[in-house]
């Protein structure tokens, strides 16, 4: 389930504490954009793409710009900006005032003027920042989600599986809990996901048998994250009898999320397995490969090595 997000210019003023030039503007009106738009050709009369559905910021280049025109100029350029009522706010930098005209303009359109002291470079940074964070595509995964050695790991399979079991069982061997059944995760770039539980079930474990239990009043606050970025997926999945498993680790499972693939590994389950224990070495294997050391595919090179060799000293 991918939820589309938005941030109205309320949050935005509250978040980055900005001021509000304009009280009786709509800042209701949501945000639903990451890009950030710095209206200098529309300041000098060409709209033709303007990308009106962006925040529009103000710096001393814009300002100093409309200034220097007389004021029918000033009017006729503030009100085809000012037309669109998409445009969610105006921001203006380094503490300066905005004109009186663009004030005329935006309140009779209902625009929010808003301000900072921050300069114009720092601010674009900073609002880049939060948009990306706060409009991240997001998607709700049914699964238990872990810090086990660093390694963010996200446990998926049916219900019943025993997921929560096995991540009690490494929140007890001293690795830690970032959600419990219900996962949040959200695509915060092109290469990184992160997940987080919903406010409601953080720290949250849910035991048959037991009931819900709380993580970090049982087993302190180091045995809780409240989010973390994800790096593989482990599924468990009922052992059958008929099916072929992988042993040598050489074939690469991958799970989608999103616009994104991570590398994925199938557990089959059954009695007498130490779920957590190998939860821990797949974490461990995990670090190695990055590190540039993969143990199945340096025994497939020394494997077919003898086996070319015997061969050889046989002809």
């Amino acid at each position: 389930m991918t939820v589309e997000r938005g941030v109205t210019v309320r949050e935005l003023v509250k978040d980055l504490d900005l001021n509000v030039f304009n009280e009786d503007a709509d800042l209701d009106r949501v945000i639903q954009t990451l890009d950030i738009n710095r209206p200098g050709l529309a300041m000098a009369g060409y709209l033709r793409y303007h990308p009106a559905e962006r925040v529009q910021v103000l710096g001393r280049t814009e300002l100093s710009f409309l200034r220097g025109m007389n004021e029918r100029e000033q009017a006729l350029r503030v009100f085809a900006f000012c037309s669109y009522q998409q445009t969610p706010c105006i921001l203006v930098t380094r503490g300066d005032i905005p004109p009186e005209v663009l004030l005329r303009e935006a309140q009779a359109k209902r625009i929010p003027v808003v301000g900072t002291n921050m300069v114009t470079t720092r601010l674009t940074a900073t609002l880049s920042t939060y948009l990306e964070e706060r409009l991240a595509p997001e998607t709700l995964v049914h699964g238990v989600m872990v810090d086990v050695y660093g390694i963010g790991i996200l446990i998926t399979g049916s219900s019943g599986i025993g997921k929560s079991e096995t991540g009690l069982e490494l929140i007890k061997r001293g690795h830690r809990l970032v959600a419990d059944d219900a996962v949040v995760i959200r695509q915060i770039s092109d290469e990184s996901l992160v997940g987080s539980p919903p406010p409601l079930l953080q720290h949250l474990l849910e035991i048959r048998g037991l009931g819900v239990l709380n993580a970090m009043t049982l087993f302190g606050a180091g045995a809780v994250r409240t989010h973390k970025k994800i790096s593989m997926a482990i599924h468990l999945e009922a052992w059958k009898e008929n099916v072929a498993y992988d042993r040598l680790g050489i074939d690469t499972q991958t799970m989608k999320i999103l616009d994104l693939e991570i590398p994925k590994v199938t557990v089959p389950v059954r009695p007498g397995r130490n779920l957590a224990v190998i939860i821990e070495v797949a974490a461990m294997n995990f670090r190695l490969k990055a590190m540039g050391y993969d143990a199945a595919k340096t025994f497939t090179e020394e494997l077919s090595q003898a086996i070319a060799a015997q061969t050889d000293g046989d002809v």
